[in-house]
């Protein structure tokens, strides 16, 4: 006890004796009724959670109007649940960023998140002011294509942010010699993305430099199965959807706090730049037919107004975390693929849109449509004074000779 309390017991017991130091606090004690119905719930159901985790559902399934304190001394006595050892004080080696949005943690921590399902990798990315987690994802294996589905969530909801801090996996960081520091020249897709959007990418060299990340895993490996259990969910499609829809609001609810200073780090996207950056870009040569070769399937592309044919020309490639496949040539999309190689049908806005926008209108229009915009804009200055008038214009009048005039002369 400290030194203050101390005092106080000291100066009872003088003035009282033995009966100053008999406990004041109120005699009024738990039910025990509802002592044993918690009890036998934690025995039957809750075996295997921790004890604030089981306060969480008896409140929120059982209708336990106990508290905390009551119900772990309660299992603590029945010897349902250990002590936890002491510790000593947690010294922070970093401070927060005080602003939400400028740093991001990501990382995966594989487990079975699903019972009857095999290990997986939980993609989250939280923020280093709050640990407010904006992205949750189960997928196979954590890699470039995951990495871009979690940015893009965050990016899309919340906007642009300064800096990202991840572990030194290879679909994050080229590292030249293992163990050794990461390249600063060689990027990766992640790496090149990153840098396209203006975002810092910082490399942690240990574990303990993660540590926030590795103690919310601790946390989420000791609950978030649990939850899915009593969610009855089954299936990773199911999981994602339940993880968006209802956990991560719950577990902000739960564990995140308040930034030191008011305000926010991330800026909105406003030409969603993000969504042709967080991709798998590449380059190919096009072929005598016409394809391309993309992931062990020959991808056709289109006729295209371009130029009249796309052999020996280098197109850029981009694969986006759905697997749909788009095929440019310097800033015009000349076709989309689905995952299959299958071309999908052109969006209205589009390469080509324009001229099926004017296709019932007459031929110079339709020619001018299929111009470029500078294209166009020198069409317009070649053609001042250069058509011919229309007849319902007004006409400079014509000078007529004086027939009496040329008689006399």
């Amino acid at each position: 006890m400290n030194v203050r309390t101390f005092q106080r017991w000291a100066e009872r017991f003088e003035a009282e004796g033995d009966n100053g130091l008999i406990d004041r606090r109120s005699p009024r004690r738990a039910p025990e009724e509802e002592l044993e119905r918690m009890l036998g719930l934690f025995r039957d159901k809750y075996a295997d959670f921790t004890v604030k985790h089981f306060h969480e559902q008896l409140q929120k399934r059982h209708g336990y109007m106990l508290g905390y304190t009551v119900t772990k001394l309660a299992l603590h006595a029945a010897g349902l649940v250990r002590k936890a050892p002491k510790r000593s004080a947690h010294r922070k080696k970093r401070p927060r960023r005080p602003l939400r949005g400028m740093l991001l943690h990501q990382d995966g921590s594989r487990h079975v998140w699903i019972e009857g399902l095999p290990a997986m990798d939980l993609i989250v990315t939280l923020d280093d002011a709050t640990s407010e987690i904006y992205s949750m994802l189960l997928v196979e294996e954590e890699g470039t294509a995951s990495t871009f589905q979690a940015l893009g969530e965050v990016i899309g909801e919340h906007g642009l942010f300064c800096a990202l801090y991840t572990d030194r996996g290879s679909h994050y960081f080229y590292t030249p010699k293992a163990g050794e520091k990461v390249s600063k020249t060689q990027q990766t897709q992640v790496g090149r993305a990153l840098s396209h959007l203006g975002i810092e990418h910082i490399a942690a060299y240990s574990p303990q430099a993660r540590g926030r990340a590795e103690r919310m895993f601790g946390t989420l490996q000791g609950r978030l199965p649990k939850d899915l259990r009593l969610a009855a969910i089954r299936t990773v499609e199911a999981a994602n959807a339940w993880l968006k829809a209802h956990y991560i609001a719950e577990h902000n609810a739960a564990f995140a706090i308040t930034a030191e200073q008011q305000g926010t780090a991330f800026v909105a996207d406003r030409h969603e730049a993000w969504r042709e950056a967080l991709c798998v870009i590449e380059e190919r040569t096009v072929g005598n037919d016409n394809t391309i070769a993309w992931s062990g399937r020959r991808l056709q592309l289109p006729e295209s107004r371009l130029r009249p044919h796309l052999v020996k020309a280098v197109v850029r490639v981009h694969e986006y975390p759905d697997s749909t496949v788009s095929v440019f040539l310097g800033p015009h999309r000349l076709a989309r693929f689905a995952a299959d190689g299958q071309q999908i049908s052109p969006h209205t806005s589009e390469l080509g849109s324009v001229l099926g926008a004017v296709k019932g209108k007459p031929l110079r229009a339709r020619k001018r449509a299929s111009l470029t915009a500078p294209a166009r804009a020198a069409v317009e200055i070649a053609r001042v004074g250069a058509e011919k008038r229309a007849s319902n214009r007004t006409k400079k009048p014509t000078r007529r000779t004086n027939p009496t005039a040329i008689s006399m002369a």
